[in-house]
């Protein structure tokens, strides 16, 4: 009897990556992890791993092979009924067996050992690892069951004949077969590690890269109260965390955002039977984020030691005890699915109109997908679902996989961006919306739907079938110009996408889409808060700001979050923020706005740009705008941040702004720090040599600088016909604004819509030997491709 001199327990500091064969790969993970990363700081509870060599074992010592081989002997993964009885009847025979006295004996002895160790009844966590399962090429995430604090001897024994039993799940037997592995060559081995008190803290996931993207330079962190599977199997809105890598050296702070999730189940420690049990948490509990910036960061810094490690992106467990308040790493696999794709072709799915709204959540993926809405409320009546439905429930599980795999779109009431319907979403590339809050009650069964997820990080489910097109763009060889490729950013949402197109930087990001779209709310009516007198926007701030004694503070967190956020994806290219540039009616649109703004005939031409920043009445709260950027250079550690004064109309005016600057921390000079101006009055072209004599560099903005010089109101239809950026009179203002920087030594660009949607407007500023060109990334390829086109003729 060969089996029985093989040993059947391996402790974690006795495997490594090299035994995947023998304990799988998440047991082999978490042994490399404990040998070779435990030594740098990085925090993994000890247990050991039931080998694959014992599953097998036990297949043969209980005859339980050739039985299983006849039941799947006709199996069709496609037919649901066929593959519910078969996993069924399989099921049922491992449950019913016995494991071996010799295997019993050594896994009882192993728990022993844990207990020497933990304490006497030390509760575990019981989880599968298929010899087959984290490979880079094939995630085999939640296929197997997970069994939570189990404690004795006893329970112990009856959660690992359940994990081999999870080895034939329906969704394990269906993911097998798609993916061409042999059923009986995939082992199960089975992992037994030291409970984490996460019931009495918190838990969750990381990833070493952005899921929507595959944006490499962040650790994305989700997380919840009590022990992890709600996040995992997306139970609840978790909070997200977003940290970037580059900066994250000991000497910044650089958290991009958080985000509050709502948290709305706690899963604990139960009595009576039960190992687990969900709560619901309290209001003081959703409202609060469950990591301080400390722990975000230790987190962040543990990612990227284990990417290092492990040479790739990674997707990372964690868990903090409430007892000891220490934080700890359960789990490390590869990522599978962003990492795998070539950043070579860009595809823009692009929505041709829209229509009615209606549900929105958090859009997963960049595609759309159309068809009937199919709602199912529970993983039994899954076979009533056709391929090419829209699967609309309140949560999926991996019992849901056969038919996500062929679902044209998925939405779901709850959910976060690493909840088990977005992770295989992603993995299958079928657009699917999260946290779509009343999507089972608002969508009806069979209804005509557009799920789009290429709007930004809202996604939007539309009534009826709505157009779009998919644009696909070859990048790999897309020469550089000489001319600067910049591009214009307005929300952050897009940055992380945007940054795979070939580019220098950006030459624009406009902080009014952060302010309108992330903060809502007036700066003035945060500062005076307490003196509002709108009852309807007083109570609406109190919601925005309820983490927020300091309303103004709020401003100012927000804005460094999405001016971070875009600056970070573009790390270390030069990103030019430009300060707000609402105008008066614009302002008072903003929540409390009303109270703040005086009405205007012409705001286009009225109090903008710098003649707020340095009035007595605004300048409280343009200093919320300047602290927002000290925060995102100096404490995230963004220096290639640089700023841009808007609709400048005097030297005088100049001179004033960059004096409140300097007061408010924000030095020329300092730190790398330049600081530039709009050129798009026809004044700032005719005194461009005193401009630049105090400025670092202009941008041209031929938007406004040809309403100006034409004298027309690009808002008018009754004159649009004359507005034309090519008229002879605005392009000779822009060659001579040019001339007047090169003459100085100083940067030029253009960040208007003309070079984009005009060659020729692009091959006149070629010409004119500009610096760069800042464009909207949707046209910055075909632009590029002209730019280099010119550049050739003029060399000839």
């Amino acid at each position: 009897m060969l089996f029985l001199k093989k040993k059947f327990i391996y402790w974690f500091d006795q495997i490594s990556m090299k035994d995947v064969p023998k304990v799988g790969g998440k047991n082999a993970s978490l042994g490399e992890m404990y040998q070779k990363l435990t030594p740098q700081g990085i925090v993994v509870p000890n247990g050991f791993a039931i080998s694959a060599q014992a599953y097998f074992y036990f297949l043969k010592k209980t005859g339980l092979k050739k039985q299983i081989k006849k039941i799947l002997r006709d199996l069709n993964v496609k037919k649901l009924d066929n593959l519910m009885s078969k996993g069924a009847a399989v099921r049922e025979l491992i449950l019913k067996a016995e494991l071996p006295n010799d295997l019993k004996r050594q896994i009882i002895e192993g728990y022993k050992k844990l207990q020497q160790q933990y304490g006497k009844n030390v509760s575990v966590a019981v989880r599968s690892s298929a010899t087959a399962e984290d490979l880079a090429t094939a995630s085999f995430a939640g296929q197997q069951e997970s069994y939570l604090n189990v404690r004795g001897e006893a329970e112990l024994l009856n959660a690992c004949r359940h994990s081999i039993a999870s080895l034939f799940t329906n969704r394990a037997i269906s993911y097998r077969a798609d993916q061409g592995f042999d059923h009986f060559k995939v082992g199960l081995s089975i992992g037994v590690q030291k409970m984490v008190h996460a019931d009495l803290g918190c838990s969750g996931v990381m990833f070493t890269l952005d899921t929507e993207t595959g944006f490499r330079d962040v650790v994305l962190i989700n997380g919840a109260w009590g022990l992890g599977e709600n996040v995992v199997k997306g139970r609840i809105t978790p909070d997200e965390f977003c940290v970037f890598k580059g900066t994250l050296d000991g000497k910044f702070k650089p958290i991009i955002y958080k985000k509050l999730g709502k948290k709305e189940l706690k899963l604990v420690y139960a009595a009576g039977g039960r190992q687990t049990k969900n709560i619901k948490t309290k209001t003081s509990e959703q409202d609060k984020f469950v990591l301080s910036d400390a722990d975000i960061l230790k987190l962040a810094q543990w990612a990227v030691v284990i990417e290092k490690h492990y040479g790739k992106p990674m997707d990372i467990e964690w868990a903090k005890d409430g007892k000891s308040k220490r934080l700890f790493i359960l789990q490390a696999r590869p990522e599978t699915v962003e990492a795998a794709k070539s950043n070579l072709t860009l595809e823009d799915y692009i929505l041709e109109k829209t229509g009615k709204v209606l549900v929105s959540g958090s859009a997963i993926g960049e595609k759309i997908g159309t068809g009937e809405a199919k709602l199912i409320a529970k993983a039994e009546e899954i076979r009533k679902f056709k391929a090419g439905e829209i699967l609309v429930t309140d949560m999926t599980d991996p019992d849901w996989e056969p038919i996500m795999k062929v679902a044209g779109g998925i939405v779901t009431n709850r959910g976060g961006r690493t909840c088990h319907a977005a992770i295989v979403s992603r993995e299958l590339g079928i657009p699917c919306i999260v946290g779509a809050e009343g999507a089972t009650r608002k969508i009806k069964n069979g209804q005509p739907v557009t799920v789009c997820c290429a709007e930004g990080e809202v996604g939007n489910v539309y009534e009826g079938i709505l157009p779009f097109n998919v644009q696909k763009t070859n990048l790999k060889n897309i020469r550089r110009p000489h001319t600067k490729i910049m591009l214009n950013i307005g929300s952050p949402d897009i940055a992380f996408n945007a940054a795979a197109i070939p580019n220098d930087g950006v030459g624009l990001a406009r902080e009014e889409f952060i302010i309108a779209d992330r903060i809502k709310v007036h700066p003035l009516a945060l500062l005076n808060y307490k003196k509002l007198k709108n009852k309807k926007a007083k109570k609406q701030i109190a919601a925005l700001t309820k983490n927020y004694k300091d309303k103004g503070q709020y401003f100012a967190d927000k804005l460094a979050e999405g001016i971070a956020q875009i600056a970070c994806a573009f790390y270390p290219k030069d990103v030019i923020f430009r300060f707000s540039d609402f105008k008066t009616n614009e302002y008072a649109g903003l929540i409390g706005g009303q109270e703040f703004e005086p009405k205007e005939e012409n705001p286009m031409i009225g109090w903008r740009g710098a003649s707020r920043y340095y009035s007595p009445q605004y300048q409280k709260a343009f200093l919320l705008e300047c602290q927002a950027l000290k925060k995102a250079r100096n404490v995230v550690g963004l220096k290639n941040i640089k700023v841009m004064v808007p609709f400048c109309r005097t030297v005088a005016e100049g001179k004033k702004v960059i004096e409140v600057l300097k007061k408010s921390g924000l030095k020329q000079g300092h730190d790398g720090l330049e600081i530039y101006m709009m050129c798009e009055i026809p004044s700032d072209v005719i005194l461009a040599e005193l401009f630049l004599d105090i400025f670092d560099g202009f941008s041209i903005g031929s938007n406004d600088l040809t309403q100006l010089t034409l004298g027309v109101d690009r808002d008018s239809q009754l004159v649009s016909h004359i507005y034309d950026e090519r008229n002879p009179a605005v392009m000779k203002l822009i060659g001579q604004a040019i001339r007047a920087a090169k003459k100085k030594h100083k940067k030029i660009g253009i960040c208007g819509q003309a070079p984009s949607d005009f060659p020729d407007f692009a091959r006149f500023l070629v010409k004119q030997k500009i610096d760069s060109i800042s464009l909207n990334p949707d046209t910055a390829v075909k632009t590029t491709l002209a730019i280099l086109a010119e550049e050739k003729r003029l060399k000839k």
